[in-house]
Order: C-alpha cells, then structure tokens, then sequence
C-alpha cells in the first residue's frame, strides 16, 4: 500500500467475493478474519495513510420495505454502546453517483441512506430481525461496519458505509449459513454439505438464500461501477472533516 496520495479509502468487507467487487487501484482492501484480525488489518491499513473508510459489500434486511438487491447507504452505525455518524457530504455523494447512473438497472432504483445496526454475529431469525429493527430503527444489519465506523472515528477519518440486502427481514438464514464461511471469507463447500445432511428440510431455505444472494450481487457489482475508482470520496483535503 503506498502513501496518502496513492491511497484513496479503506473499504472494509466480510467475505471475500465483496473483496473482489470493491478491489481497485488506490483502494486498500480489508476482508475479514475474524473480529480481532479484521480489527488489526483496519488499523495497519488506515495507518498506511487513506482518506477514509468505508464499509462495502452485503447486509441483512431489517425494514420491511427492503428486499434483497436493495442499497442501503449508512447513515448511522448503530452499536449496542451508541452510534457512529458517516460522514453526510461522503453519504450524499454515494447516493447520488448511484442514483445519476445512466444504467438504470435494479440497483439505481432501490437505493436509500439509513442506519445500519452493528453485530459480532449474523442476525439468523426474523425474530431477531424484528426485535433488532423496533429496537434500533436500524433498516439494514452487517457484522463488519462498526469496526470499521469505530476505527474510523478514533482516526478521525471519514466514514460511509454501502450495503446490498442478501437476506430481508422475513427470510430467516438457514444452519447451513451460519457454517458456511471461513475466517478468511471465502465459502466452506464441505461444512455446508454437512449442515444439509444433518438437517435436510433447510434445502428450501438455503435454495432462496442462494437466490437471494444472486439478486444482491447484481446490485453490488454494478454500484461498484458507478461509484467511480474511489467508491464515492468526495475531495475533502480543501474542507474540514465532517465527522459529527
């Protein structure tokens, strides 16, 4: 990674096929180790120099009104200690490079800034997604934005957050999918095979989860695009930083 002049943001994801979508020239890319690992690679990163941080890739829906393909751009992080604000001028940018997107397909036209919840674990059941939503207020829930957002702050660096839903709020993720990924983010065939045979009647759950997950990676992959080489920054090096 080169100095502040070479590097643009730090984006922040949990698995590695969001890794790949985000991955650009400028762009220093985090994906997730586990909780600690990903914490000390947010810090060697940001450490390099960047203007920014921001958390890319899929999320859990918790508002009703979103389905899966549906972009959520942070306005909040919301953690069990209290919240951490994106950086509004980096939020609007986001939403309106998406939203100006002469290729008007399913991800320009389901877009919306709100606040995104923070959890160390997947939120499995619409129970736990409804309790999280009414609790919150929260529209969309990740495990790796308020790392992020918190690092970011203690840095004073500006942060955002761009989030495609994968699973909305009435579709429960099956065994299957709280096995499926390794510290390294990449996809656990073997452990998903083994969680199906163990629990057979999860096949049509996990089949609509994979449907699901197709929609958000068609929204995920043409955003990318459209947030240009340095996913959304805006120039701030002439303003102060807006980080309240």
């Amino acid at each position: 990674m080169g100095g502040l002049q070479e590097l643009s943001c730090v984006a922040v994801t949990g698995l590695l096929f969001e890794a790949r979508i985000a991955a650009g020239p400028g762009i220093a890319v985090v994906c997730c180790g586990g909780r600690l690992q990903l914490m000390r690679s947010i810090e060697l990163a940001v450490r390099q120099g960047c203007q920014g941080v921001i958390s890319f890739g899929i999320a859990g829906g918790l508002a009703p009104q979103l389905k899966a393909g549906a972009c959520v751009i942070g306005r909040n992080i919301i953690t069990e200690n209290g919240r951490y604000a994106s950086h509004h001028g980096w939020a609007q940018s986001l939403l309106e490079m998406v939203l100006g997107a002469t290729d008007r397909n399913a991800a320009s036209r389901h877009v919306s800034i709100g606040d995104i919840a923070g959890s160390d674990a997947p939120v499995a059941s619409t129970e736990a997604k409804r309790s999280l939503h009414k609790r919150t207020g929260a529209v969309a829930v990740d495990t790796e934005s308020h790392i992020a957002a918190r690092i970011a702050a203690e840095h004073r660096l500006p942060f955002a957050a761009f989030r495609v839903v994968t699973d909305p709020c009435d579709h429960a993720l099956p065994p299957a999918a709280m096995v499926a990924i390794r510290p390294d983010g990449t996809v656990n065939v073997g452990a998903v095979m083994r969680s199906l045979a163990r629990h057979p009647r999860q096949l049509p759950t996990l089949v609509r989860l994979a449907r699901d997950s197709w929609f958000a990676r068609q929204a995920l992959v043409p955003s990318r695009r459209f947030l240009g080489p340095n996913l959304g920054l805006p120039d701030l090096r002439q303003h102060l930083l807006d980080v309240a």
